[in-house]
């Protein structure tokens, strides 16, 4: 079973002024005469981690990481101001002139193979390759999954926790009973529904329990950041059409694809993998057996470094 990549420094960080308020957050590892590739981190509001270099081969691929609008060292923190999904796809081509990148590899997860997805779908031209993990589609019923009506059936421990901030009179639309209190003025308020809201993605992420993933969560920074920018996004259903990225998918043909999925991932259920791989059946669709959500957990680890890996020795041979 393969494993990451040795932890490496960036070779390069920077600042890029996008639409005010917004400052983001960029950095280059790896190989500068490499492949490009642009790692896509999820929530949204989740922010990229030093981890997120370590699935990529350093000799063979320039790795570009970024954090998007209000999230891990982009600024200013948590903000909703000019904060949509049109903005980030915007946001990514600003970052690919910026760095005099031709074309790319796009590697997400979970909300990150969410924007993946819409900017292929938008620029199929400027894509050499897709690696995607933890098919997020935010479809009504995805979202409703995990902070309504799903989720509670398989972690009821956990989500006692989370719906208690929220009186039981609220309780019939937590998603808006979340929203009010993250956007409203009570400090107290907020941080308690932000922490209820981080803690319950980082408790269902990996199937085994881990401590350390959860911990990174339970962050206020990240906490806040997590739950502000996803409740925004989620209450405005990803400001996208009903099942747009479905409905899109012929767009993607011919892009070399690798899906990732984990058989028991509570946070994105494998329906979704499977829908996208019915409309798309060019893509590859890896289905990791003992695995939940989350990148960090073995065989999710595995099967991204062998895509990584495949698509590497595929865009090298074409040469």
């Amino acid at each position: 079973m393969k494993k990451a990549f040795p932890a490496i420094r960036p070779y390069n960080t920077q600042t890029i002024a996008v639409t005010a308020p917004h400052v983001l957050y960029v950095e280059e590892s790896g190989n500068p005469e490499g492949i490009p590739v642009l790692f896509i981190h999820g929530g949204p509001g989740g922010g990229s981690n030093p981890t997120d270099r370590c699935f990529f081969d350093p000799e063979k691929y320039r790795i570009i990481l970024f954090d998007q609008r209000g999230a891990g060292q982009s600024t200013p923190h948590a903000d909703l101001k000019n904060n949509d999904t049109a903005a980030l796809v915007a946001d990514i081509e600003v970052i690919r002139k910026a760095l005099d990148v031709d074309r790319w590899v796009v590697f997400g997860g979970s909300w990150g193979s969410t924007l993946s997805l819409v900017y292929a779908q938008t620029y199929p031209e400027l894509v050499l390759g897709l690696i995607l993990r933890g098919i997020f589609l935010c479809r009504d019923e995805d979202i409703s999954w995990f902070y309504q009506d799903g989720v509670k059936h398989i972690f009821p421990d956990y989500w006692k926790h989370y719906i208690n901030v929220i009186p039981e009179i609220e309780r019939h639309d937590l998603l808006s009973a979340f929203y009010r209190r993250l956007t409203g003025d009570n400090e107290l308020e907020r941080m308690a529904a932000a922490k209820a809201w981080s803690l319950l993605e980082g408790r269902c992420a990996t199937l085994h329990p881990n401590e350390e993933f959860v911990g990174r969560f339970a962050n206020p920074h990240m906490a806040m950041a997590i739950a502000r920018i996803e409740a925004h996004f989620f209450i405005n259903k990803a400001f996208l059409e009903p099942n747009q990225i479905i409905n899109n998918t012929e767009k993607l043909k011919g892009i070399p694809a690798t899906i990732v999925h984990g058989r028991y991932d509570m946070v994105c259920p494998i329906n979704q993998a499977f829908a996208l791989s019915d409309a798309w059946p060019e893509a590859q669709l890896d289905v990791i057996a003992d695995a939940g959500h989350s990148s960090s957990e073995p065989g999710i680890t595995d099967a991204l470094i062998r895509a990584t890996e495949r698509l590497a020795h595929h865009l090298n041979s074409q040469e």
